[in-house]
């Protein structure tokens, strides 16, 4: 089982953390006028021309998928100036993430990372998502020990935490998942284009 889903370190604590709903009016533009807001600040912060968007999880499990999910829509829309990695095709999971990370300390070591993971969370919170900076830790949710990755996060919550959480993403409905990845690959594409125009602009 590859699974890596994530709890947010604490060290991201320190920063606003956004909750979104999908069902809220006007969700999606909030979710990407903030999240383009915070990609503008790191892409500032590190003088980067662009950005890495990690998607972290595995297409063996329902739950996890979440990642891959996003990684694939992304992949299709294109998102301006980044690069995105971990896919359905070629995911990024617990297995080969310590190579995934030597890749981008290698190739892209000078650019801020956008890591985005499923998560288990308290059952109100089910089909929402938490947006804000700081990394994750992949895996915290399932009792793996993965180092932190990321600058920026992303967070969807595909169910419930706190009682078997590898069989609770097992068993995790994929109508809770694969809107979700819609909504969220869309807001970071929306979000990916309006940094880069408020960039452009200014």
């Amino acid at each position: 089982m590859y699974s890596s889903t994530t709890e947010i370190n604490l060290i991201s604590l320190a920063n606003p953390v956004e909750l979104i709903n999908p069902g809220d009016p006007a969700a999606l533009s909030k979710f990407a006028h903030f999240l383009g807001k915070l990609i503008g600040e790191v892409k500032k912060e590190f003088s980067a021309p662009q950005i890495i968007i990690l998607c972290i999880g595995s297409d063996r499990s329902t739950g996890d998928s979440l990642g891959p999910l996003v990684g694939s829509m992304l992949e299709e829309l294109h998102p301006l100036n980044a690069t995105v990695m971990g896919t359905l095709s070629r995911p990024v999971h617990a297995l080969n993430l310590a190579e995934t990370r030597a890749l981008i300390s290698e190739k892209y070591s000078s650019l801020p990372i956008l890591a985005v993971d499923a998560g288990l969370g308290q059952i109100h919170k089910i089909g929402c998502l938490e947006v804000g900076k700081g990394s994750l830790k992949p895996g915290a949710a399932v009792r793996k020990k993965l180092p932190p990755i990321g600058h920026l996060f992303i967070t969807g919550i595909v169910n419930v935490g706190g009682l078997m959480e590898m069989m609770v993403l097992q068993t995790t409905r994929l109508g809770v998942v694969l809107p979700l990845a819609r909504f969220i690959s869309w807001g970071i594409y929306l979000a990916a284009s309006l940094a880069e125009w408020e960039r452009s602009t200014n």
